[in-house]
């Protein structure tokens, strides 16, 4: 019998699992789990960059000492982050996607390129943390000065284990850099911002093979593999684990919750910009979808009123709970607040709404809010595509959640079809099964 490895980061944890196959079915062992987190410091939010490499070889070692023999391993995260290098030194801090420092270059960006020209080209929905206007805040502090590259999150830690750079293609499609049509980086914006060009490497498919660990890893972690690379972004690795008879749109239900539909090619109208849909790589296929508020509300608000108690618990509490104000979920109020309770709060006050008056009531508004976030998601969807759907499949964590399902169900009129499985882990595994080794 083979094994294969999976290491799955989110924003919010991050787990080891070993995959693989038996009578035809997908065997999963989760190994490893640790926790994740963006750290504040001097007033930026940023990624602890030594932690989670770290966490990585932990979990490495880990799934060797209970398998003995691993073909490979592959490493997933979000997107749009990325570290800066000069040769093989980090440019540091390593900021994460939430800091505010993208306020600001922005707006300078669309001054010089309008978000209307930079969607038509790349196809991607605004977003104040993509990529392009991270790099801008970094051209504007002097940070890009003699930078040799950037490496996005997942592939700096598999450089870290191989000592091979290179840029995925689904991560990288998350970036706001991407042209629609050659699927690799557009020297047009890249020369308009006056970013330097040769940070623009050539995209790399899932599936391929960077090589084998470091003589310094391997010795750490007890043992030696195969490094590919999967969909290495999150939901891309997501998409690929739902199995679907008939194409149907999709939630990959987690901090962030991401909504769409595979298509063939992108699709870049006016209506899909304004209705802040976005195109991303898949694995041979265009993901068209929107990525809205999720989970992020329902975990600001744990960590603040009951830090101990299970989401599943939560989720009983908020069925309790009679209080029917929501909010918009896309809200900037909601990105990164020092107190999500305040920022929902207030929100409802100034639209002349009773404010929550118990945590259950902040966790019903939020579990409704999402809801209702869906529903108006899924409308724009039906009418940018101009076909109609039937059902949605939700995978992810937040699948795990049925009292959200039934408000999904309710709002949209969609028949919710829940997975709640390991999606991203499991896409992940298959594109490392189906590699020939």
């Amino acid at each position: 019998m083979k094994y294969y490895l999976a290491i799955d980061i989110g924003a919010s944890s991050g787990r080891h699992i070993v995959g693989s196959e038996k009578d035809g079915e997908l065997v999963l062992d989760e190994v490893y789990r640790f926790a994740n987190a963006q750290d504040e410091i001097d007033g930026s939010l940023v990624w602890d960059m030594e932690r989670l490499f770290r966490e990585v070889k932990a979990g490495i070692g880990e799934a060797f000492k209970k398998y003995s023999k691993i073909e490979s391993l592959s490493i997933d995260t979000w997107g749009v982050d990325y570290v800066l290098m000069k040769g093989d030194e980090e440019v540091l801090p390593t900021y994460a996607y939430r800091d505010s420092r993208t306020d600001l270059s922005s707006e300078q960006v669309h001054a010089i390129i309008p978000h209307s020209e930079l969607y038509a080209r790349t196809g991607t929905q605004f977003n104040k943390f993509n990529t392009v206007y991270q790099l801008y805040a970094d051209k504007m502090a002097g940070r890009l000065d003699g930078v040799t590259d950037i490496l996005y999150i997942p592939e700096y830690l598999m450089y870290r284990l191989t000592g091979v750079k290179c840029h995925e293609f689904t991560e990288a499609s998350t970036s706001g850099l991407v042209n629609k049509d050659t699927l690799e980086y557009d020297s047009y914006i890249f020369e308009k911002l006056g970013l330097p060009t040769n940070i623009a490497a050539k995209l790399r498919a899932p599936g391929e093979c960077l090589g084998r660990l470091l003589p310094e890893v391997k010795a750490e972690v007890g043992g030696d593999l195969d490094v590919v690379l999967c969909a290495t972004h999150d939901t891309g690795s997501a998409v690929e684990a739902i199995d679907m008879e008939m194409n149907a749109p999709y939630i990959s239900s987690g901090t962030w919750s991401l909504l769409g539909v595979k298509t063939e090619r992108p699709i870049t109208d006016e209506k899909s910009r304004r209705s802040g849909y976005s195109n991303e790589g898949g694995v041979g296929y265009n993901r068209y979808q929107k990525n809205i508020n999720g989970m992020w509300l329902i975990q600001s608000l744990r960590r603040e009123f009951c830090p101990d108690t299970s989401y599943a618990d939560i989720a009983d509490m908020a069925e309790t709970s009679s209080f029917e104000g929501t909010f918009d979920i896309n809200d900037d109020a909601f990105t990164a607040p020092k107190s999500m309770a305040e920022a929902i709060k207030e929100y409802l006050l100034k639209k002349g709404s009773d404010a929550p008056a118990q945590p259950r009531d902040y966790f019903n508004s939020a579990y409704r809010s999402l809801a209702i976030g869906y529903k108006e998601a899924i409308k724009d969807l039906e009418f940018n595509t101009g076909c109609t759907y039937s059902e949605i499949f939700i995978v992810g964590g937040g699948a795990k959640c049925g009292y959200l399902n039934r408000l999904t169900e309710l709002e949209t009129g969609k028949r919710v079809i829940a997975l709640p499985i390991e999606a991203t882990a499991i896409g992940n595994l298959k594109v490392q099964m189906k590699r020939k080794i």
